[in-house]
């Protein structure tokens, strides 16, 4: 509904032009809003104020203009001028219920496929394998798996690159810690990526002989010898497998086939150097290569440089990141690359990405986004960490998830059985975790709080889990199949009217989410329409109503609410419960 008014809007504008009301090359962006007030109409348009200017007249007098000027339809029902000229649509009753029919009967929820599809290349996750993933990967992988599912949705290819962190010096201590155990204790060691590191860092700390062999076994590494390569790819597997189990938990479409690690460019850095020094860029600083861009510079004026080879001939992430950007244009087809990384590397894409288009590693009009995220943060406003004080691991975060909705679950009545329970804690305890975060503006930190993410009321999954779990009850008591509810959809109660219209905005939702990649407004509308449904049920009998076309449209209604709840969280990585 939203496109087709903004449709007749450009039509209106148009025909404006023609009759000379306003100048020929004009081009107002044309933006719809939802009013917060229902009594305002179902959209309000500033295009009039937008143009009032341009058009050398008053603004109220342009809207009742652009409204005289709209082609005859039967999708808005009335059109008024309020304030100093805001235009509020409020869309035709018959064109609602055709929107709710054609929802209900379409697998998609009449949810429209992008008529230009975009190929999206989606840089997420990306932790360091030299370590077991920890709460800082968290806001990384899952926001970026919700927007990756969604462009799915909406019809986009989308390629994901787990740009995983698998090279650099780091690694030569732990091979070297690796080379001094026997294959036995080795495996056994690697179970805890975290320990295995502690013991590789203090042997380099304590041993110069030690922190020789690694420097050297870096070398070698990076040269291409068979013997380091062969340690460090069983080093690599091991760490791969420990993300998985992770992402498998997470439930992430994230897997093995998606890694595109930063040792898959270790061939193309140096041609990355030969080509910024065909251009003119590379400038020699202290010995180390650099680019000085004008756009960027420093407290004292001075232009910041971007190192891409240090002085003993080594390369940085900027020289990957170079290197993976042309791939992702070049090789892989992308028309949008997507970078879900936190807010603390800005400057470092703002450079990559400018360097980038001045050097030609992109070419044409490529959408490149940075989509920055804030922190996770504990109760005392810090950085989240474990009880002890360190980094709190994925994997362990995610069983304190899952034995907190256990103990939860096991303090209310049900007649789970212990096995039913166990299923309906991992899968409230995980999805607590995911949605806690989605929920809130990706460009902000947020407080880590168990008791308000496990909550059953508020914004939370538990809340939007049981209201799916509500909406089934119905039609298991009914002995209905949801798809098979006879009859048109009838909008006579208010609550009737204010759940319908809560429906039909799910597709504009989803077009958000993937034009800004927050998934937090897709939270958002679920909360919404899980409230419109509580106040329906509330107020309009379905299984007791004796008019039995009222009661299969309200049972429509209510198929419609759990089947776009289960579609919105699905889209957030988020399975349904039939029974909590």
């Amino acid at each position: 509904m939203k496109e087709a008014l903004q449709q007749l809007l450009t039509q209106a504008v148009e025909q404006l032009k023609v009759s000379q009301v306003i100048p020929a090359d004009s081009q107002p962006r044309i933006q719809l809003d939802r009013p917060r007030d229902k009594s305002h109409g179902d959209f309000a348009s500033n295009l009039a104020l937008m143009l009032a200017k341009t058009a050398k007249m008053n603004p109220r007098a342009l809207a009742e203009q652009l409204i005289a000027a709209l082609p005859a339809n039967d999708l808005i029902a009335k059109a008024d001028i309020a304030g100093p000229g805001f235009i509020n649509f409020t869309i035709s009753q018959q064109q609602l219920l055709g929107q709710l029919q054609a929802a209900y009967a379409s697998q998609r929820l009449n949810v429209e496929l992008s008529a230009e599809p975009d190929c999206v290349v989606i840089d997420y996750s990306s932790p360091n394998l030299a370590k077991e993933m920890h709460v800082g990967h968290l806001r990384s992988t899952i926001i970026g798996d919700a927007v990756s599912r969604t462009l799915e949705f909406l019809g986009h290819q989308v390629i994901r690159q787990n740009h995983v962190g698998d090279w650099g010096t780091q690694f030569g201590m732990l091979l070297a810690h690796m080379e001094e155990l026997d294959a036995s204790d080795s495996q056994w060691q690697l179970s805890n990526l975290e320990t295995f590191y502690k013991a590789a860092k203090k042997r380099f700390d304590e041993s110069e002989t030690f922190a020789d062999r690694a420097r050297q076994l870096v070398v070698s590494l990076q040269s291409g010898d068979q013997y380091c390569n062969q340690l460090w790819q069983q080093f690599i597997d091991i760490s791969l497998s420990h993300c998985q189990e992770v992402y498998d938990r997470l439930g992430v479409k994230l897997t093995r086939a998606d890694v595109m690690a930063e040792s898959a460019y270790n061939d193309k850095l140096a041609g990355v150097i030969e080509h910024l020094r065909e251009r003119g860029l590379l400038v020699e600083d202290q010995g180390a290569q650099c680019v000085f861009l004008d756009e960027f510079k420093g407290k004292d004026g001075e232009p910041l440089p971007v190192i891409v080879q240090k002085k003993g001939g080594g390369y940085l992430y900027a020289t990957t990141d170079l290197a993976a950007i042309e791939y992702r244009q070049k090789q892989l087809g992308g028309t949008r690359l997507l970078y879900f990384v936190d807010q603390r590397q800005s400057l470092h894409f703002q450079q990559i990405f400018t360097l980038a288009r001045k050097a030609g590693f992109v070419e044409g009009e490529l959408d490149i986004e940075h989509l920055a995220f804030g922190m996770v943060l504990g109760k005392d406003g810090k950085p989240f960490k474990s009880r002890d004080g360190g980094v709190t691991k994925l994997a362990d975060l995610l069983d304190e998830a899952q034995r907190r909705a256990l103990t939860l679950l096991q303090q209310k009545d049900n007649e789970l059985s212990p096995a039913q329970q166990q299923h309906v804690a991992e899968v409230v305890g995980i999805s607590s975790v995911k949605y806690a975060d989605l929920s809130k503006n990706r460009t902000s930190d947020y407080m880590f709080d168990w008791d308000t993410m496990l909550s059953f009321e508020g914004n939370t999954a538990p809340y939007l889990l049981y209201a799916f779990t509500r909406v089934r009850s119905v039609f298991e008591k009914a002995g209905i199949d949801m798809a098979e509810v006879p009859g048109e959809i009838i909008l006579e109660h208010e609550k009737e009217q204010a759940l319908a219209n809560q429906l039909v905005k799910f597709n504009e939702t989803l077009q958000s989410v993937a034009n800004k990649c927050m998934p937090h407004f897709l939270c958002g509308y679920l909360f919404d329409l899980a409230g419109a449904f509580s106040s329906f049920y509330e107020h309009c009998p379905i299984l007791n109503q004796d008019d039995a076309a009222l009661r299969n449209s309200r049972l429509k209604l209510s198929a419609l609410t759990a089947r776009t709840l289960q579609q919105g969280l699905a889209l957030l990585g988020i399975d349904t419960l039939e029974k909590m």
